[in-house]
């Protein structure tokens, strides 16, 4: 699977559509979380997704600092229910990794991770920095990321 990342403005209708739809299916319908997903900060996103059968088979977005937190952050990361098991989330989440490292020139990254990931995510280098919290309804805890 090929992995794009496209500013906000260099979306596609397609691609634009596919995304928010993917997003409202994982986290309004099945996580049953009811806010607002469009919060504004797509606009100032990096969107990074893999197509797989012409829909989006994972996704995430890069928020710059100063947007969410101090530091650069990840965030609304899926990978569609068609696609799981495959260790999608670890590539995309490599693939922003390596985005911000080498193309924004970042060595921290914050992220609002839902609580029975923690284990994922510190597999990935992120350590704990808060206690656990209800966003939305569900468990979260903040971690960071320093190379």
């Amino acid at each position: 699977m090929n992995f794009k990342i496209k500013k906000f403005r260099e979306l596609t209708v397609d691609e634009l559509y596919k995304i928010l739809r993917v997003r409202n299916e994982v986290f309004v319908i099945e996580q049953k979380c009811l806010y607002q997903d469009c919060d504004k900060k797509d606009e100032k996103a990096y969107h990074l997704f893999g197509i797989e059968n012409n829909e989006i088979a994972a996704y995430l977005r890069i928020l710059e600092k100063g947007i969410s937190y101090n530091e650069i952050s990840i965030g609304r990361v899926l990978v569609n229910e068609k696609y799981r098991g495959k260790g999608l989330a670890r590539k995309i989440l490599l693939q922003a990794i390596d985005f911000i490292e080498k193309n924004l020139n970042e060595k921290e990254i914050r992220i609002s991770a839902q609580n029975y990931l923690v284990n994922f995510y510190k597999s990935l280098g992120f350590k704990i920095i808060s206690d656990v919290y209800l966003e939305d309804g569900i468990p979260h805890i903040e971690m960071i990321y320093k190379k």
